[in-house]
C-alpha cells in the first residue's frame, strides 16, 4: 500500500502526517515538485493523495508550474474517492480542484499558533469525531484563504479565517493549518521566514503548544491513515477504471453481440432475478432485461461510479438498478437471485474466492454463474503483451476447486480465441 505525497519546498514534508501513514504500515512515495519532478497523471498503485503546503498560490500559474498537473491529479482522485488530505497550500489546491476558489487572504497573514474551533459537523466526521467544543491552537502560517466547493462540509473554524478544515465528499480534507507540525517544521519555517510577523513567538511558544496538541493531532492524521489502508482494495480498482470509463466502450466497439450471446447461455426465463456483477458500463444489461422481461429484476453492480454514471448515460440504467457495491460483500438477501453475470471480473477481484463466495450466498439453489470475456485468455494476454503463467486462475484445474469451494459446480468451460465462458450451478 503506497501514498503519493507531492512536495513544493524541502521545508513542506509530511512529518507527523508521514509518520501516521507509516504506523499504518503505508509507504511514502514522494513527487518534490520544487526540484523538477514530475507530477504523475495517473493514480495507478496508489491508496491515498497528500498534498503539502509551500509558497505558491493556489489560486494562480505564476511561479507555480506544476500548479494545473496538481489540479487534474486531485479532480481524478475526487472522481475515483481516492482518499486525500490537503494541507495549507494543499487544502487550497483541494478547494479549486474541487470547484471552490483560493484567494488572498484579506485580513492579512496569519503565522503562529492560533485558535480553531470545530463546528457541530465535525462531531460525525471519520477523522474529526470525538474533537470536542474547544478551540485548538493550530500551527498557522499562510496568507491566501479559500471559499469553499460546492457541498463541501466545514469541519473547522477560526476568527480571521473561518474556512480551517473541511470535507469535500467522503474521502478528501482540507486542513489550512499545519497538523503535521513537528518542532522541525517550525523551526524550518522560521528560518525561511525570519521577517514573518508572529515566526519568533511561534518558535518560542512550539514546545508547550506541540505537547498539548500531540494527542489530537496523532488521533486525527492516524484515522486518516487506518481509512486509507482499510478502502485499499476499493481506491485501486476505482483509481484504474474511473479514468477510462468514459471512452471503456469505443475501445472494443463490436463486442455487443458476444455479450448477447453469453446471456443468451444462462438460461434466464420471464419474471427472473439476475445480478451482473462488476457490470462496468453495462452493456450486458439490455441483454440480461430482454431475457427476464419487464417482470424481472436486473441489477447492476460495480464499485467504479464513474462506471456507472458511464452506464446510465449510455440510457442503460433505464433497464436495471445500478448499485455501487462490492461484489464480495453485496446488499443483498440470501438466495436472491437466479443468476449472476460476470463479464471479466475474476481478473479483477482481489480476493476473488470470497466475492465467488458471496455470489453464491445471493443465488438461490440452482441458480447459475457466468464468468464471460469476449476473448479468450491466449487472446487477452497477447493483447496486453504477456504471456499465460501456469497461475492464472482462470485457467479450469486453477478455478474448479476455486467455484467447488465457493458453493458452484462447474457445468462448462469454454476458453478460446473469440470467447472465454464459465458456467456454473449453486450446489443445493
Amino acid at each position: 500500500m503506497a501514498v503519493l505525497v507531492v512536495e513544493h519546498g524541502a521545508g513542506e514534508g509530511p512529518y507527523a502526517a508521514g509518520d501516521a501513514l507509516r504506523r499504518a504500515g503505508l509507504e511514502l512515495r514522494h513527487c518534490r515538485t520544487h526540484l523538477g519532478e514530475e507530477v504523475p497523471g495517473e493514480l495507478l498503485d496508489v491508496d491515498a493523495l497528500v498534498v503539502m503546503g509551500g509558497p505558491q498560490d493556489a489560486w494562480r500559474d505564476e511561479g507555480f508550474p506544476s500548479r494545473r498537473a496538481e489540479l487534474a491529479l486531485l479532480r481524478l482522485a475526487l472522481a475515483a474517492e481516492l482518499p486525500v488530505l490537503g494541507l495549507c497550500l494543499g487544502a487550497q489546491l483541494l478547494a479549486e480542484a474541487a470547484g471552490g476558489a483560493a484567494r488572498r487572504g484579506e485580513a492579512g497573514p496569519e503565522v503562529g499558533w492560533e485558535p480553531v474551533r470545530p463546528t457541530a459537523a465535525a462531531a460525525s466526521d471519520p477523522l474529526f469525531a470525538g474533537s470536542g467544543p474547544d478551540d485548538r491552537r493550530v500551527l498557522q502560517w499562510h496568507s491566501d484563504t479559500v471559499a469553499l466547493p460546492p457541498g463541501a462540509v466545514l469541519l473547522a473554524t477560526g476568527d480571521r479565517y473561518p474556512v480551517q478544515a473541511y470535507r469535500v465528499g467522503a474521502s478528501a480534507w482540507g486542513l489550512q493549518f499545519h497538523l503535521e507540525a513537528v518542532a522541525e517544521t517550525v523551526e524550518v519555517f522560521a528560518a525561511e521566514e525570519p521577517g514573518a510577523h508572529g515566526g519568533g513567538a511561534a518558535l518560542e511558544a512550539a514546545p508547550r503548544r506541540l505537547a498539548e496538541l500531540a494527542p489530537w493531532r496523532d488521533a486525527v492524521l492516524d484515522r486518516f491513515a487506518a481509512l486509507v489502508a482499510a478502502r485499499s482494495e476499493h481506491t485501486r480498482t476505482r483509481a484504474f477504471f474511473t479514468p477510462r470509463a468514459a471512452d471503456w466502450e469505443e475501445r472494443f466497439p463490436d463486442d455487443g453481440p458476444r455479450y448477447a450471446k453469453a446471456v443468451a447461455e444462462l438460461g434466464l426465463t420471464e419474471g427472473q432475478a439476475v445480478l451482473d456483477a462488476g457490470c462496468g458500463t453495462g452493456r450486458a444489461l439490455p441483454a440480461l432485461r430482454a431475457a427476464v422481461g419487464d417482470g424481472g429484476t436486473v441489477l447492476g453492480a460495480d464499485l467504479t461510479p464513474a462506471m456507472l454514471r458511464a452506464a446510465a448515460a449510455a440510457g442503460r440504467g433505464g433497464t436495471a438498478g445500478l448499485l455501487v457495491a462490492d461484489c464480495a460483500r453485496l446488499p443483498l438477501p440470501d438466495a436472491r437471485l437466479d443468476a449472476v453475470f460476470g463479464a471479466g471480473l475474476v481478473s479483477h477481484l482481489p480476493d476473488p474466492a470470497a466475492a465467488l463466495a458471496e455470489l453464491a450466498r445471493v443465488t438461490r439453489p440452482g441458480g447459475r454463474l457466468a464468468l464471460f470475456h469476449p476473448v479468450g485468455r491466449a487472446a487477452l494476454a497477447a493483447r496486453h503483451g504477456r504471456a499465460l503463467t501456469p497461475d492464472d486462475l482462470r485457467a479450469e484445474p486453477n478455478l474448479r476447486p476455486v467455484l467447488a469451494a465457493a458453493g458452484w459446480d462447474l457445468a462448462r468451460y469454454t476458453d478460446a480465441d473469440d470467447r472465454y465462458l464459465v458456467l456454473a450451478d449453486r450446489r443445493a
